[in-house]
């Protein structure tokens, strides 16, 4: 702004100011400093870009691979510069990995021998709707992860060595039509929750070490509300402590092998007890009797005539 003043002298003489502003000048902001500039710069270069969805295809394959032991090298093209960019449409040039317009859409890496464990990072592949490590190595536990995979259709990871408990947040994955878990070591209960998964049309947790009821919803009776699947006895065999139907119903605890040598051991004793005694108390007897047929043939010798 720029402000003046006039004086006029004389009879009437009045003086005036004034104060002029230009429009220009009331409205422009003020400049930040260069120094200010010059750092907003480097800080937007600094930071990571926008997480985008192939990142989370990258980050569940190269999880997955640190976590697994490959001993015959059948992952061999599983590398850094294939994880930045896993699928080319519907190609993908990785090793049990198909695409689906640039998402992982199915992981099948059954019979390779693989070791490890499972990463739970695979969630991330949130466009996944098949997963087959069936016939493996792998080892620790299902990972509660899964449950993030809402689109998983298809699980298998049958033939494996799988230890803990069957995660009840699988029964989330809505659109799970197969769930394979048998052939492993798992234990615990059989959630009851997964009876709620009404498209499941295969389920086998056959020969691990589950424990206690079989879920009613997945049982094979009839009378269950129309939808529900219901499976036989086959998908539930060979857990040794798992019972109802269709299985056998629970059986009472039974003696254990210490138990069965101690009662076998006491039966002997008390039979050999028993067949001393009486022996004993025969000779005893006889003893006796012997005795007294003696001192009857001494009396009457001693005895006078009459």
């Amino acid at each position: 702004c720029r402000r003046s003043s006039s004086i006029q002298r004389g009879p009437f003489s009045s003086s005036s100011r004034s104060i002029t502003c230009s429009s220009s000048t009331l409205m422009e902001p003020p400049r930040p400093p260069l120094l200010c500039v010059g750092l907003l710069l480097l800080v937007e270069l600094l930071l990571p870009p926008p997480t985008l969805a192939e990142s989370d295809d990258q980050a569940c394959l190269s999880n997955l691979r640190r976590s697994l032991t490959d001993p015959n090298s059948s992952l061999r093209n599983w590398t850094r510069a294939n994880f930045a960019a896993p699928c080319n449409g519907f190609t993908s040039y990785l090793q049990g990995v198909t695409c689906n317009n640039g998402r992982i859409y199915k992981l099948s890496l059954a019979g390779l021998a693989l070791g490890g464990a499972i990463s739970p990072y695979v969630s991330n592949c949130t466009n996944l709707q098949s997963l087959d490590l069936s016939s493996n190595q792998l080892s620790g536990p299902v990972p509660s992860e899964l449950s993030a995979l809402l689109n998983l259709a298809v699980l298998n990871l049958s033939s494996n060595r799988l230890t803990g408990p069957i995660p009840p947040q699988l029964a989330l994955c809505a659109y799970l039509n197969v769930i394979d878990l048998h052939a492993n070591l798992l234990s615990g209960p059989i959630p009851d929750q997964l009876g709620l998964l009404v498209r499941l049309s295969t389920f086998d947790v056959s020969y691990n070490r589950l424990e206690g009821p079989i879920p009613v919803l997945l049982a094979n009776r009839s009378g269950l509300a129309a939808g529900l699947p219901r499976f036989n006895a086959s998908s539930f065999i060979g857990n040794r402590d798992l019972y109802g139907y269709p299985l056998p119903p629970m059986r009472g605890k039974g003696l254990s092998v210490l138990a069965i040598v101690g009662i076998g051991l006491g039966s002997g004793l008390l039979s050999l007890v028993l067949s001393f005694t009486a022996v004993c108390i025969w000779l005893r007897v006889t003893e006796q009797a012997a005795m007294m047929t003696n001192d009857e043939g001494k009396v009457s010798h001693l005895m006078p005539d009459y």
